[in-house]
Order: structure tokens, then sequence, then C-alpha cells
């Protein structure tokens, strides 16, 4: 139970690598604010976690809403009384196009949710946030590499661990820890839900351990992330990825 006792807010966490999380942290003691633009998937994974015996409050929230992220801190405050884990987990794909032909609006979509939310929302995290608090941004391994066709995706990762560092530096002092994690290609509904077993057999493929990872994986080392076990760790970027970035 290294989380009791901890208020653990997660967007994005009706489905994938955010309910991972949510539903581990829960296991781990903490009460969970459940956050997700779709609000069926919200209420399940919270009535989930309340069924195995834990403690989850659903909060409706589009991360690329300054106002939807304010209120959604100001909820989890009011709920809990205060915030000690934030997980910044949501984010889109986008369009897949080269630079020249991708739209407008789509790279405007992308950065809004994948990078400006995550600013709204540790800006306002951050408020309420005391001694030895705990931010963790979800960047990738775009957030250090990059591939083709993806180049607002690869821009906003980029732009995610930047802000993870400056941040980190930023609020040391207050003895309050901002990390990211940078997953490999993670078996999850935004990954395969338009993919052909082709395709997902060239993912595999990119990865030396020779498969793809899972949520559950990744939920592990935003729960050590989020313990006293990871008290000295500040300002880093851990990558969760079967190889990916070692060759």
């Amino acid at each position: 139970m290294e989380l009791k006792n901890k208020v653990a807010l997660i967007t994005g966490a009706g489905s994938g690598i955010g309910k991972s999380i949510a539903m581990l942290f829960a296991k781990k003691g903490a009460k969970v604010v459940v956050s997700d633009i779709d609000e069926k998937s919200a209420h399940k994974v919270t009535q989930k976690i309340k069924d195995n015996g834990g403690s989850a409050h659903a909060v409706i929230a589009d991360i690329s809403s300054e106002e939807d992220m304010k209120n959604l801190v100001e909820q989890a405050v009011k709920k809990y009384k205060k915030l000690d884990i934030a997980v910044n987990n949501a984010g889109i794909g986008g369009e897949q196009n080269k630079l020249a032909k991708y739209s407008t609006e789509s790279w405007q979509k992308v950065i809004d949710v994948n990078l400006t939310g995550v600013f709204f929302g540790m800006k306002y995290q951050l408020q309420k946030m005391k001694k030895d608090a705990v931010i963790i941004n979800m960047a990738s391994i775009l957030g250090q590499v990059a591939t083709a066709m993806s180049p607002a995706y690869v821009a906003a990762k980029h732009g995610v661990v930047g802000l993870t560092k400056a941040s980190a530096l930023e609020y040391a002092d207050k003895k309050i820890r901002i990390n990211a994690i940078g997953p490999g290609y993670i078996k999850t509904p935004l990954l395969t839900k338009n993919l052909e077993k082709e395709q997902m057999d060239g993912l595999v493929q990119l990865h030396p351990i020779g498969r793809l990872g899972k949520p559950e994986e990744v939920a592990e080392l935003a729960a050590w992330l989020a313990s006293d076990a990871a008290s000295f760790v500040t300002g880093a970027y851990y990558n969760v990825d079967g190889g990916y970035l070692a060759q």
C-alpha cells in the first residue's frame, strides 16, 4: 500500500494506460480521481475501482480546455481535500501525413491536447500541491526520437519532455517532483483500433524484446515514480519501450 492516503488525479483514465494507472494506484491505496473526456468510460473505471474496495471519483474533462482543467483540479480537491499525485496521461494520435500536407486544424488539435493540455494540467495542479507531491507526464519514445508522418505528435511529445524538465527545476525547492514517462508502442485501443495484422506485426518488430508493451507495465513505472521509493528522482524521462531506443 505504497500510496495509502494519497490523492491521485489521472487524465485519460477511461481506457488504456490511464485506466491501468488508475486501477493500480487504487490497489496501492490511493484515492483516485478518474478523469476522461468519455463520460461512460470514466464512470465505468470509477465503479470498477469501488467494486474492488477502492475509493474513486469521476470528473469529465477535456484537457485542451483551460476551464475544464481548472475545474478538474478544483473538483479533486473539493472531493478529497488535497492533491498529492497528478498523472497527465490523456492524449491523441492525430493525422498521418507529411508536414507540407499536414492540415493546420489537425496540427492545432494535437498540440492543444498533447502539449497545451499538459501545461493546463500542471498549471492548476501545482497551485494546489504541497511538499512531497508528484506530477508524472506521459510523453512517448517519440519525445526523444521521431517517426515520419506524425509531425505534430512528435513535436508535442518532445515538448512534454522539455516542459517536464523545466518545471522540475522550478519546483525542486518546494519538494514537488516532476517526471515524464516515454512508452514504446503499447497495446491500447488508441494504437490498435485502426491497424491491420500486418501493421501490428511491423510494430512488434521495432521492439527488440519481441512484442508490444502492456498498459500494466507502464502503470508499474508510474506507481514507482509516484511513491516515496523515487524520492530523489525529478526532472527525469523514463522509457518503457522493450529496447526500442537502445537500437
